[in-house]
């Protein structure tokens, strides 16, 4: 099943959290082949890379804006452990230093208004935070 946005009770969920700690979000993207936008959207056609190339410009401003920094992004070559219908092209893990600078941001107009190329570039999308952990593997 593709899942693009998060759901209401999702967002609320994260929000529910310990606020004050930094928040890591592991991104993992599968990108359309053809962007789809929808109809009346003006917009060059362009790959789904492409389209989310477009977001991707102006959610690493709103991330800085908010006091977040995009840490990682990476081509994801292969699934070693996993579904094989769960393949993904990229992950990007971006840091925010609280789930409330997450929010601030997604409210942002700048970033509300771009979010119409993340939703034309995607087919499918997994967000996942992250909070810190003490101790260490296996410990």
């Amino acid at each position: 099943m593709s899942t693009i946005n998060p759901s209401p009770a999702q967002l609320e969920t994260l929000l529910e959290a310990d606020q004050a700690l930094p928040v890591v979000m592991i991104n993992l993207l599968r990108y359309r082949a053809q962007a789809e936008y929808p109809q009346g959207v003006a917009a060059e056609p362009c790959s789904g890379r492409d389209a989310y190339a477009r977001y991707g410009a102006v959610a690493a401003r709103t991330v800085a804006q908010v006091g977040g920094e995009i840490l990682w992004m990476a081509r994801a070559d292969q699934i070693v452990i996993g579904p094989p219908d769960e393949a993904w092209d990229d992950v990007v893990l971006v840091r925010y230093p609280s789930r409330e600078a997450f929010r601030k941001m997604i409210g942002l107009s700048e970033y509300q208004a771009a979010v119409v190329h993340r939703e034309a570039g995607l087919a499918d999308t997994r967000l996942i935070a992250t909070s810190p952990q003490t101790g260490t593997l296996g410990a």
